[in-house]
């Protein structure tokens, strides 16, 4: 991956020593003068629930071979991200979903020549149900059904007769908007949605309710039972595994992001490099995501 060359430093240093000019602030770790001795500076990364863990590990690992710098990973939401990215209290924004036109000029308001979108990982949204669940395999169409409030009872997908508990994200989770998109075909979620602030929270919620339904990232499916997804209701059901998420057999797989405002340089671009790398992207499959090709 080829990145633009940054411009060196030293001649705004002086010009700012000389001019007797107090330094700016800024939110990037790049924009805010010399790191204190010993350290390679700071980098922001927020958003994503998804993404949040893995971007943890990178952190980490990336802080251990690095000593000096610093990468604060935190969630909140791809929304919650992107966001601080427009108000720049970001360098990094994690993803679920792809940036809006909308968001995009947003950016550029900032950073005129931004911004820059990298999938970093991939990711199947699947359906959780508890293990006690009879159903295995839910129709496209029946899963809108079920979100959209017209299909309430399991006996009419075959299961027991009882009313079906749904589950479901926060309106500025990337996850959320996926699952809108791709499965209620931009229509609303019905009112008897029960909202929760992560797929963690869906996936702890649907483990105790022997009658509910969640959805979320397929790293995240412990203590739950994943439902088989049929494309139409005459397709075969298919589960959501590495080989069929890769192959696009699975109907609901994405690309997960990092967003940024710029070209990054510095710091942040050596921490791209790294998520990008052979030893990043085994981190993706260790945290039970899928590598980006």
């Amino acid at each position: 991956m080829r990145w633009p060359r940054r411009a060196p430093l030293l001649p705004l240093v002086l010009l700012a020593l000389l001019c007797g000019c107090r330094r700016s602030t800024s939110t990037s770790s790049e924009e805010a003068g010399t790191p204190a001795p010993g350290s390679l500076g700071s980098v922001t990364v927020k958003g994503s629930d998804t993404l949040v863990v893995l971007g943890q590990r990178w952190a980490e690992q990336f802080m251990k071979d690095h000593p000096g710098a610093s990468i604060q990973v935190t969630g909140g939401g791809s929304g919650t991200g992107i966001a601080a990215l427009i108000n720049g209290t970001t360098d990094i924004a994690m993803s679920s979903r792809p940036m809006q036109d909308t968001e995009k000029q947003q950016v550029r308001r900032r950073w005129p020549r931004g911004p820059v979108e990298l999938a970093v990982a991939r990711d199947g949204i699947t359906f959780y149900v508890h293990e006690s669940n009879p159903v295995d395999s839910l129709s496209l169409a029946q899963l809108q059904a079920i979100y959209l409030g017209d299909l309430r009872n399991w006996k009419d997908v075959g299961g027991a007769d009882a009313p079906i508990i749904v589950y479901s994200r926060e309106s500025s989770s990337g996850t959320y908007v996926f699952v809108k998109e791709a499965v209620l075909k931009g229509q609303d979620f019905t009112e008897r949605a029960q909202t929760l602030p992560g797929t963690a929270a869906v996936v702890n919620a649907v483990s105790l309710e022997s009658h509910g339904i969640g959805y979320g990232g397929v790293a995240y499916a412990r203590g739950v039972k994943e439902l088989k997804v049929r494309a139409d209701e005459q397709g075969e059901a298919v589960p959501p595994t590495p080989a069929t998420l890769q192959s696009g057999a699975y109907p609901l797989s994405r690309e997960l992001y990092f967003e940024l405002p710029r070209e990054p340089t510095g710091l942040t671009r050596s921490f791209i490099d790294y998520v990008l790398s052979p030893e990043g992207q085994r981190l993706v499959t260790d945290a039970g995501f899928f590598p980006v090709k």
